[in-house]
């Protein structure tokens, strides 16, 4: 490899400082394999590294202005130990409590099938745990049976991807109607708390979405797909507006608007009431209207119709009543 310019060894220290961080002890060999250079550049970045630092008030370098390394392991044993770190420990960390949230995230996402044994995930966890400012609070995320449920299907519909073969499935509609589908699928999403599947639907044929906790008895079929993700136009929003779509009228607070764009219909007149904003949503059926203020309490509320306000009502009495 020809001699690294100024900018590149540059460049080389950054990514070799953090690395040797995550690695420690590790030795001249492993590095050079990792960073795909000779071993004698590496004794020579490792060597550089030691006569660097940040000096400190008086402008010159004095103890802890340098990083410092265990120079009896690199000439004895060839290994790469850091003992002094200088501004890198000085750099933003995220807190305990924002680690601790980060990991439960990922160990939710560990739990799914597909994503078993992931070593992607589990490296990230790694570094979030040693990186936060303190020590994050334990946490464990239990898998459901819903979850275990979900993540199936996830993973069927992924290997039907790989595969490049379409999908068969029951679907309970909005309505309540069970029908046996074929599906291409094209996208996989998540809104709020939901997963759906966009695909092409050869019982409709067009671009339907579906919400994969109403997904049931779903195999991988020996058929090819014939419509794929590049080759179909899907909208921009989750939720296109039919004909049959209920219309209500929703009073909410300003800051949470961004979280309602996908529902409400091109034109819809807003207005100031009283510090909040009075719109129109569209909803498919009032069961997906109380999921969706029962996301947000204290901040939207049902104005009109009536029959919506008392739908969303008896829903939230039914789960107060449940911790009585």
């Amino acid at each position: 490899m020809a001699e690294f310019q100024a900018r590149d060894k540059l460049a080389f220290l950054l990514s070799l400082v953090p690395w040797l961080m995550e690695h420690d002890g590790a030795t001249v060999t492993a590095a050079a394999e990792h960073f795909g250079v000779s071993p004698q550049q590496i004794r020579d970045a490792v060597e550089l590294i030691a006569v660097s630092g940040v000096p400190g008030d008086t402008d010159s370098y004095q103890h802890g202005d340098l990083f410092d390394i265990n120079w009896d392991a690199f000439e004895e044993r060839d290994e790469i130990v850091l003992t002094n770190l200088v501004a890198i420990d000085d750099s933003p960390r995220f807190s305990a409590r924002e680690a601790t949230a980060l990991i439960a995230g990922l160990q939710y996402l560990s739990s799914l099938p597909e994503n078993a044994g992931s070593a992607t995930l589990a490296s990230l966890t790694a570094k979030l745990s040693r990186g936060a400012s303190a020590e994050p609070n334990q946490v464990g995320v239990e898998e459901g049976e819903t979850d275990a449920v979900l993540g199936a299907t996830l993973a069927l519909i992924r290997d039907s991807v790989a595969r490049g073969v379409q999908l068969e499935l029951d679907y309970l509609d909005s309505a309540g109607k069970r029908e046996r589908r074929r599906v291409d699928p094209l996208r996989i999403e998540s809104f709020d708390d939901d997963w759906y599947l966009r695909g092409w639907c050869h019982l409709r044929e067009a671009v339907r979405t579906f919400r994969l906790d109403r997904i049931s008895n779903a195999v991988i079929t020996d058929a090819p797909i014939e419509h794929r993700a590049d080759e179909v136009r899907l909208p921009d929003r989750l939720f296109e507006a039919s004909p049959d779509d209920l219309e209500v009228t929703i009073e909410v607070a300003p800051a949470a608007m961004p979280l309602l764009v996908d529902y409400i219909p091109d034109g819809a007149t807003s207005t100031e009431v009283d510090g909040r904003i009075r719109t129109t949503l569209r909803v498919s059926h009032f069961h997906g209207l109380k999921r969706l203020i029962a996301s947000m309490p204290g901040v939207a509320t049902v104005v009109a119709p009536p029959s919506a306000r008392a739908a969303v009502a008896e829903w939230a009495a039914a789960g107060a009543a449940r911790y009585r």
